[in-house]
């Protein structure tokens, strides 16, 4: 796959309000200017000489750190816990020089840092910095001391054009270590075991059992939601010696994935999609499917002895700030008993699904005094249904089906029913996803594309945006997402912007198809892709795994540029009129904000009202109300994908730490 200049020119794109749209409330941080290319290359030993000056002078000089920032255009020290319990981007000479005089914690523990030569990939080095025009600088991983603790680092420069001087560009610091509390795990493990006669003592099993329930004591963070989310940050929790209590309403592990769509397998690649300290074994599959890692999660909470309460809801709860500390009252339920349904009995075994299963459910209500909660039901809210569309509810729709995509499992098949008609309202991952699920059981399937879509294929993704960071062979996970993470924003975008570039010429001829079959496309906020278009709105764009392909041939038919009148009894009417006939209608439409799960909750005056917007950038480009303080105290958001949840609940746990410890 890939075209000509001339392709992709007479490409449409569609450049508009809505396909710059990003969060409500949140900030659009404009591509940063790439700086001048240098006039000579460095030889080794000038680089290692340069690095060297730059630690000399952070380690004994502090004061003159700003004086080695670019002067020609801003520099960034970006900073995630290193020298505040904050999450921080300073742009420009003054901002830096006042947030390391003013807010940063350097004065009973001054900043160290040391070049990290333990592996080729760290080394001071010349780096390609930027992927279309070539621009070359000095980069080199650091270690670092500070009063928080220990951590890793970024540093990346360039030469001023007039002077020829090397000028940090990027400095990045983010704490993997909380002060003197080293991670009980490879050489610092623990034993398992006290040898010796101790009459009457319990083995592993029943000290599990009582750590689960909290028999003898009060969990430190109450979680809600058993996702990627939950299970980083009691991980990472646990590494902290800080007890924590997952609970969800799920009757297993997993069931967040397991009961969504037939078909739905991740998107990216297995070398993104690593949890902190126990990743997929080399035998996994590139891309993984929703049930294989719903298991996944089951195995991995069981492997790191992660306490859950599954079949568990929130009854009430309340803070007392006095105390600092939540009341909460939790409705956990179980199974007190088990049997086949009569309605299965006459399914002989393998004849397909598993037999249902009747299950005498058990109740009880617990209440928990945790000092944090972290919410953890996703990267999003409520499932967003338009119920302003007239005829939507009431049972106007005489179909079979008319729900949001979040309640979607399969299509029909077609053996049992006859020729059917569906129509998905959405143009992003789970719209295209749940249309190829439609075709492929036989259904006349219509896309309703209510705004453009920035499209990229698989293996575009694959070669350009994750690859070379997250690929076979590749570097470390762990140092993949401090590379990913040291760019601050404004430079991330425009980095994203030359990818994107990239991943379109790549892409030529399936764009163009896509555009003649009428699909409308888009290149991002800013033209930066698909990291922009997640981090600055979390949708609006689709990995292509094989239904741009069933577009472009007419298998699946796009009807765009038109809104949806009404909801009639055969489908829908469209505002220009046409009315489009359909069996079942999937709303594949997003959700809402994050906030939105919290006051259901919680409730508004408890919680809701209290904490801020979540998601998008703020005036530094750090994400709004998730993995740092929300607004209310003790209340934090996490979620993402599965990379982001790995490194965001290790900053969000040293956060909880350190509050525990009142240092925030």
């Amino acid at each position: 796959m890939g075209g000509s200049s001339t392709t992709v020119d007479a490409i449409n794109f569609v450049d508009t309000a809505s396909s710059q749209r990003i969060e409500p409330g949140s900030v659009n941080l404009p591509p940063a200017p790439w700086p001048a290319h240098f006039k000579t290359e460095p030889t080794p030993d000038q680089v290692s000489k340069i690095a060297a000056n730059v630690v000399d002078t952070v380690n004994n000089h502090f004061d003159k750190v700003p004086d080695l920032f670019l002067d020609s255009q801003a520099g960034f020290w970006r900073d995630h816990l290193a020298l505040t319990w904050k999450l921080r981007t300073l742009k420009g000479k003054d901002q830096i020089r006042n947030f390391l005089q003013a807010e940063a914690q350097v004065k009973k523990v001054p900043l160290q840092i040391q070049i990290d030569e333990s592996q080729a990939f760290r080394k001071p080095q010349v780096a390609g910095f930027a992927p279309v025009n070539g621009l070359k600088g000095i980069q080199f991983f650091i270690t670092f001391t500070s009063e928080n603790g220990k951590g890793r680092g970024v540093v990346r420069l360039v030469q001023e054009h007039q002077t020829e001087e090397w000028k940090i560009w990027t400095f990045f610091l983010t704490l993997d270590e909380y002060r003197g509390h080293p991670e009980p795990r490879g050489p610092n493990r623990p034993k398992g075991v006290e040898h010796g006669g101790q009459p009457g003592r319990m083995n592993w099993a029943q000290k599990r059992q009582e750590e689960i329930n909290f028999t003898k004591n009060e969990p430190d963070v109450l979680i809600l939601g058993c996702g990627q989310g939950g299970l980083t940050a009691a991980a990472r929790l646990k590494m902290l010696s800080v007890s924590s209590l997952i609970i969800d309403r799920n009757p297993r592990i997993g069931d967040n994935w397991r009961n969504r769509y037939h078909q739905l397998v991740l998107h990216d690649p297995v070398w993104y999609d690593h949890l902190p300290y126990l990743p997929f074994p080399d035998t996994w599959p590139i891309f993984t499917p929703k049930d294989k890692l719903a298991d996944w999660f089951e195995s991995y909470a069981k492997a790191l002895d992660l306490n859950v309460w599954l079949r568990s809801t929130i009854v009430s709860s309340e803070y007392d700030s006095a105390r600092k500390a939540w009341k909460v009252v939790i409705r956990r339920s179980f199974v007190k008993s088990s049997r086949p349904s009569s309605s299965s009995s006459s399914n002989p075994p393998g004849a397909g699904a598993p037999a249902e299963v009747e299950e005498e459910i058990e109740h009880m209500e617990l209440t928990v005094y945790p000092k944090h909660i972290i919410q953890c039901t996703g990267g999003s809210g409520k499932p967003n249904m338009p119920t302003s569309i007239p005829g939507i509810a009431g049972g106007v729709f005489k179909g079979d089906r008319l729900c949001h995509s979040s309640q979607f499992t399969t299509a029909t098949p077609l053996s049992k029913r006859g020729s059917k008609k569906a129509i998905v309202v959405g143009a992003c991952n789970s719209a295209h996803d749940i249309c190829q699920d439609f075709y492929e059981r036989g259904y006349d399937v219509t896309m309703i594309q209510r705004s453009s879509t920035f499209v990229l294929s698989s293996s575009a993704a694959l070669k350009y945006l994750i690859g070379p960071l997250y690929s076979e062979g590749g570097p470390a996970v762990e140092d993949a997402d401090l590379f990913l993470w040291s760019h601050p924003s404004e430079v991330l975008k425009t980095l994203q912007r030359d990818l994107t570039k990239l991943t379109v010429e790549h892409d030529a001829e399936l764009l163009a198809g896509l555009d003649r079959a009428g699909f409308k496309l888009d290149k991002g906020v800013d033209g930066g892709g698909l990291l922009a278009k997640y981090l600055q709105r979390q949708g609006g764009y689709y990995i292509d795994v094989g239904t741009s392909k069933l577009i472009v041939e007419g298998k699946i038919a796009v009807k765009s540029g038109a809104g949806i009148a009404a909801v009639v009894e055969k489908g829908l009417k469209m505002e220009d009129g046409q009315v489009l006939e359909a069996d079942e209608i999937v709303f594949a439409t997003g959700y809402s904000n994050m906030r939105s799960t919290a006051r259901e909750v919680f409730g508004n005056e408890q919680v809701g009202d209290k904490v801020g917007d979540v998601w998008g950038w703020n005036e530094e480009g750090e994400m709004r109300g998730i993995w740092t303080r929300s607004g209310h105290e003790a209340f934090w958001f996490h979620g993402g994908n599965l990379a982001l949840a790995r490194y965001y609940s290790r900053v969000v746990a040293l956060q909880i730490k350190a509050s525990l410890d009142g240092l925030l």
